[in-house]
């Protein structure tokens, strides 16, 4: 294995050169520019041109992957080995969309059979409830889902069904996650409780905000239906027996594994909910649109490798360029929901300050990250994007074809998307400015050319899709996975456990212990004044 030291400094050192260059001039001088920086993968078009490096860069940044062990990697993700060390834990999401019959192993246990399994009993009840043969305590059909759950309890299934659901769809689906009443208050609104399921998502079965927000709706379901409407429950836990004590029926009760993490979680019966909502097939071709990037992940070399060259360019400008944010613009408004998983799935996985091996890390770690629909967001944060005084690369996502709707606009967001990555990458010259100004009096002309001037310069990657399906969605989430997962290997971080994300439900549930009228704690004086003022 190459140095790894070494490579970091030979990629932080070739980067200062593109702080001088222009993005646009690198397609004069580099013919093969285009062919080497975009690929066609799983489902999906990628073009990295618009890119700030060189294709010598490029090569470095490829010697970097290689000397931090990509490969060695790639292979002990797949092959159930522990990779999240300070839990001692595998990471088998993968596995969770691994084709049927296959073996996969968590430690060295077999997991296959037992995902075949589930798989299996969610298509059952899926199909059951979908054609009626299951049916409410009243004989009513089931008509709505209320899916209870936080995190990646919640970002996941909700990002799916938002892309994915039917304009008019048989089975309505809703969510609640956030412990703020209103959010319950709106999931439940209208719905008939003799019409309705209520899945909850909880590995534990004791996550503050997703059991506050169940026990309001089992006691809605009970105060319709009585202690009949528990039937109407359905779980999704690791905790099987905290579970059935709620309330839940034995034979509604999902499992999944500690080797599944919660952002890694919507490909297990976390996605029960998408599943019945969407019927069974729909979810199966989600999972394969899955596997089919890992495929490509765990095959294609890597200079021909979506998610490793996708995470290179990621690096390129946070630890080359010093850039730490970075936007993510979908110009589909079903894929609006994007940049919020990836904030989970990106900032919770790779905002760490410590190696796994709990030494400080040596570079900056994870961008944040914020983005929303094209061309909504060009009339919101675009100024800052093409004018403001940080330079902040984008992820550009558009689809080819419209699947509903009027169609003759579709070229129309499309035409939005290219245009968008060609300004932010070639700008407008003041020069330019200039000459459309020609004929205003002059003073006019020189306060208004440098601020319609567009230095450009701002790099994107481009991902396009054919069309939104099951199977590109699967592809496309599994690319920001893997993208993720390499990030973490480079920068020698465990990308799969979460500490900070404790520290603050432990501190609110002793302050809520206080709130209710419990003894004071030990606060700072700016705490202890609030828990005061809204002390029950």
């Amino acid at each position: 294995m190459r140095d790894l030291a070494t490579a970091w400094t030979r990629l932080e050192a070739v980067a200062q050169a593109a702080r001088e260059r222009r993005i646009d001039g690198l397609f004069d001088i580099e013919p093969d520019r285009l062919a080497r920086l975009s690929l066609e993968a799983p489902e999906l078009f990628l073009d990295l041109s618009k890119q700030p490096w060189s294709l010598a860069d490029l090569d470095v940044a490829l010697d970097l992957a290689r000397a931090g062990g990509i490969e060695a990697a790639r292979e002990a993700l797949f092959a159930g080995a522990v990779v999240n060390p300070s839990e001692d834990r595998a990471a088998q999401h993968t596995a969770l969309r691994g084709a049927k019959g296959a073996d996969f192993k968590a430690k060295g246990e077999p997991v296959s059979a037992e995902i075949d399994a589930t798989r299996a009993a969610i298509a059952a009840l899926a199909g059951a409830v979908r054609s009626g043969a299951k049916r409410g305590a009243t004989g009513k059909p089931f008509r709505a889902i209320v899916h209870i759950g936080i995190g990646g309890s919640d970002f996941g299934p909700r990002l799916v069904w938002e892309a994915l659901r039917p304009l008019s769809p048989q089975i309505e689906l809703r969510f609640a996650a956030n412990v703020d009443p209103a959010d319950m208050a709106l999931a439940l609104d209208g719905l008939d409780p003799a019409q309705t399921l209520v899945v909850v998502v909880s590995k534990t079965f004791t996550t503050l905000e997703t059991i506050t927000n169940a026990q309001v709706a089992r006691d809605w379901l009970r105060a319709a239906l009585g202690t009949a409407g528990d039937a109407h429950l359905l779980a999704v836990s690791a905790a099987p027996a905290v579970a059935q004590a709620f309330g839940v029926p034995a034979d509604q009760v999902f499992g999944f594994r500690d080797w599944v993490g919660g952002r890694y979680s919507v490909w297990s019966a976390v996605g029960l909910s998408c599943a019945i909502a969407l019927g069974a097939e729909a979810f199966e071709e989600f999972l394969a649109g899955g596997l089919a990037m890992d495929d490509h992940f765990r095959s294609a070399p890597l200079d021909q490798n979506a998610p490793v060259l996708l995470a290179l360019a990621h690096i390129y400008n946070r630890n080359g360029l010093s850039r730490p944010i970075r936007a993510v613009v979908p110009y589909a408004q079903r894929l609006r929901l994007l940049p919020n998983f990836l904030q989970q799935l990106e900032m919770e996985s790779n905002g760490k300050q410590t190696t796994a091996h709990g030494a400080p890390v040596a570079r900056a770690t994870a961008a944040a990250v914020f983005g929303d629909a094209g061309t909504n967001v060009q009339h919101a944060f675009f100024q800052l994007m093409h004018q403001g005084t940080d330079i902040i690369p984008v992820d550009i996502l558009a689809v080819a074809k419209a699947s509903e709707g009027e169609s003759a606009n579709q070229p129309k967001l499309t035409a939005n998307a290219i245009a968008q990555a060609e300004a932010l990458m070639v700008g407008k010259t003041e020069a330019a400015v200039r000459a459309e100004l020609a004929g205003e009096p002059q003073a006019l002309i020189d306060e208004l050319a440098p601020q319609k001037t567009f230095h450009g310069n701002r790099p994107s990657s481009f991902i396009l899709l054919d069309r939104l399906t099951p199977r590109a969605l699967g592809a496309l989430i599994a690319l920001y996975e893997h993208k993720t997962f390499v990030e973490g290997v480079l920068w020698e971080i465990n990308s799969f456990d979460q500490w900070g994300v404790e520290l603050g439900k432990t501190l609110a549930v002793r302050i809520l212990g206080e709130l209710e009228g419990g003894a004071p704690g030990v606060h700072d004086p700016s705490t202890t004044s609030l828990v005061t003022r809204l002390k029950v």
